[in-house]
């Protein structure tokens, strides 16, 4: 696949087979992410793969509730990655500073989005989450106060029969030359 056709061949995936995936895919999907650039190449990230059942069910509980139910489907994913959130180097937390900009959040989900292509070119599933309880979940991993979640990955085999058509805006709407039109 070319990277246009793995781009539109990666999809968000909320329905998984119970099949577990190999280590060595989701380690494909973390070295990809381990190439990421970021700012100053500060790399600030690290990975958990959370594939223990009883862990990775309490981890799932907590990216739901009575209220908000829309994240149920991480049961069924047979493994969660959590992405944490390292300290940046001192000069892109200052150049952050200066231009008020978390550098770090750019860097953070250019890395999750090499995983997921990675993902996909492994004939892997993945969705990333951005609402779960960090609190309960950071207890549950033994992170330290000093670091924070930056989003959540399921990964597994996807359970979906079709590709679905992606609604984006079109091209004419999003493009301008020279000057911004919108």
């Amino acid at each position: 696949m070319n990277f246009t056709e793995l781009s539109r061949f990666r999809q968000s995936v909320r329905k998984y087979k119970s099949q577990p995936v190999p280590k060595e895919k989701i380690e494909h999907c973390v070295e990809a992410a381990r190439i990421a650039p970021s700012a100053c190449n500060s790399q600030p990230w690290s990975f958990i793969i959370v594939d223990e059942p009883a862990l990775k069910e309490k981890v799932a509980k907590e990216t739901y509730s009575t209220l908000v139910s829309f994240n149920k489907f991480t049961l069924q994913a047979p493994a969660i990655v959590v992405l944490v959130v390292e300290k940046p180097k001192i000069i892109a937390q200052i150049g952050g500073r200066i231009k008020s900009k978390d550098y770090y959040l750019f860097d953070v989900g250019i890395a999750a989005e090499h995983f997921c292509l990675q993902a996909a070119e492994e004939g892997l599933g993945t969705c990333m989450l951005g609402w779960f309880n960090e609190k309960a979940i950071m207890k549950l991993l033994n992170i330290p106060k000093s670091r924070s979640i930056g989003l959540l990955i399921t990964i597994g085999y996807s359970d979906e029969e079709n590709i679905r058509e992606k609604k984006r805006k079109s091209f004419k709407d999003i493009i301008y030359y020279n000057e911004y039109k919108g």
